[in-house]
C-alpha cells in the first residue's frame, strides 16, 4: 500500500458546469468532484484505472472555494479519498482498481 498523497484545486468561479447548476446560487455538481477526484488519482501508482466504487456528498462547495483531496490506500487495489474545504469535509468515497 502507497503513503497518503494529496492536492489541491480552486474551483474557477467560471467553470462551465457552474451556469446552470443553480442560477442565483451556482454550486459545483458532484460529478465535477468524482471527474476530478478520478483526474487526480492519476497519480496514484502508475499504471492503474481507477473507478468510484462508492462516494458521499456532505455539503455543497461553491465557486472560488479551494479544496483539498487526501488519498489514502486501504488495499493494493483500492483507495479512499477525501475532499476538504477549509477544515469541513465536503465529499469522501472509495476508489477501486477497475479490472483489465
Amino acid at each position: 500500500m502507497s503513503a497518503e498523497i494529496s492536492a489541491e484545486w480552486r474551483v474557477p468561479p467560471g467553470h462551465p458546469a457552474l451556469a446552470g447548476h443553480f442560477p442565483g446560487r451556482p454550486i459545483v455538481p458532484g460529478v465535477v468532484l468524482l471527474d476530478r477526484s478520478l483526474l487526480l488519482a492519476g497519480s496514484l501508482p502508475p499504471g492503474r484505472r481507477w473507478c468510484i466504487a462508492q462516494a458521499k456528498f456532505l455539503r455543497p462547495v461553491g465557486p472560488g472555494e479551494v479544496l483539498r483531496w487526501s488519498f489514502t490506500a486501504t488495499s493494493d487495489t483500492a483507495q479512499r479519498f477525501a475532499i476538504h474545504a477549509g477544515d469541513a469535509l465536503v465529499a469522501s468515497g472509495l476508489l477501486q482498481q477497475e479490472a483489465v
